[in-house]
């Protein structure tokens, strides 16, 4: 067995529908903008302990993602915003760090440097963008190797911004291990890890693609009867702390075929996919890091690789679930989950897409 059947719920029945798809956007929107006050409260899913009442501020499970996600469905005309954020997002960046423990200032998702990438894409200034420039190149050799915190991320960043990153890009070249992977410095450990947000997809998508990627992920794949998944490291699917089968966009066959279809060989790519399928919407929400919503972007990331409208009519599916995990979330607690890789308006961009017929995920 390639995914653990009872992390997975059997996907909905419901018809794609348009325009209650465009409604679920608009609620979603709606709840956050009512629940913010200078920022938005950690939803209890995401809370450690210690957490409960604070408002985070940085792109993965706060504020500057929230103002991203708003921002971004504004702009292609899905709802019109009754808060100017700019303020909110200066002000964050005068606020004490949400991870003072973890060297936070330079990371793209739990530091300064995404703050201010939302800041300039709201606001542009000289000023911000040279801030930006120092973030990024002090990052530059950030023995992590991995996107959330290190190098990859602000590759990704100054790639956005026009900036030169071919330090970066080179160093980071340089520290590939002879068995072709990275190596992870994270929270105290040393570990190789394969998915997007800690490990190798996420290198390789900053890196562009590696001429070898495919090599790699073949030899660490697990393949049965055509249906592929990938452990977070290398060894057996079972492995670590919690021994499931992770099968979402951060460990796993989802977040390898929506990182890096376009580097993946034909086989390796449709087994993922078909894997995604089979397992069916994730128990843990409609989220994108490890929801429906994410797990959906490998539809879409095969749908432009191959122009089957299969992949749509599969990634529409998983939309009309996590739309209705969403709303099933927010009764259950009496509020929305406002970040944006853990929460609905990720969901909500990942709705948007649908409607598109494409898109990708939000990285960086």
């Amino acid at each position: 067995m390639l995914f653990e059947p009872e992390l997975h719920e059997t996907v909905t029945e419901v018809p794609w529908n348009a325009t209650a798809v465009r409604s679920a956007i608009a609620s979603i929107v709606d709840d956050a903008e009512s629940a913010f006050d200078d920022g938005w409260l950690v939803h209890p899913a995401d809370a450690d302990e210690g957490d409960d009442g604070k408002r985070f501020r940085t792109v993965y499970l706060g504020g500057a993602g929230v103002v991203a996600a708003l921002h971004r469905l504004a702009q292609e005309g899905h709802v019109e915003l009754r808060h100017d954020y700019v303020p909110y997002l200066e002000r964050s960046l005068e606020a004490a760090p949400d991870f003072p423990d973890d060297d936070p200032e330079r990371s793209l998702w739990m530091g300064e440097t995404g703050i201010r990438l939302v800041l300039q894409r709201l606001a542009p200034s000289a000023s911000n963008l040279e801030r930006l420039a120092e973030l990024i190149s002090a990052n530059e050799r950030d023995v992590r190797c991995e996107l959330m915190w290190g190098s990859p991320g602000t590759i990704l960043a100054g790639r956005e911004l026009g900036l030169d990153v071919t330090a970066s890009i080179e160093w980071l070249r340089a520290q590939r291990d002879v068995n072709g992977l990275w190596t992870q410095q994270l929270y105290g450990q040393t570990s190789q890890l394969l998915g997007p947000a800690h490990g190798f997809a996420g290198v390789a998508l900053a890196l562009g693609g590696l001429g070898d990627l495919s090599v790699t992920l073949r030899r660490l794949a697990v393949e049965e009867h055509g249906l592929v998944n990938w452990p977070p490291g290398p060894g057996p699917l079972r492995q670590g702390g919690t021994p499931q089968i992770r099968t979402q966009w951060c460990h796993g066959a989802p977040g390898m075929v929506a990182t890096l279809a376009p580097w993946l060989d034909d086989d390796l790519a449709l087994g993922a996919g078909e894997l995604t399928w089979r397992a069916g919407p994730l128990r843990k929400g409609a989220n994108l890091c490890h929801g429906t919503a994410g797990n959906g972007y490998a539809f879409l990331a095969l749908l432009e690789q191959t122009g089957d409208e299969r992949w749509l009519s599969r990634a529409r599916r998983f939309a009309m679930h996590a739309a209705a995990q969403v709303m099933e979330a927010r009764t259950r607690h009496g509020h929305g989950r406002h970040s944006l890789w853990t929460g609905d308006p990720g969901t909500a961009l990942y709705l948007a897409d649908c409607l598109a017929g494409a898109g990708r995920l939000p990285l960086p």
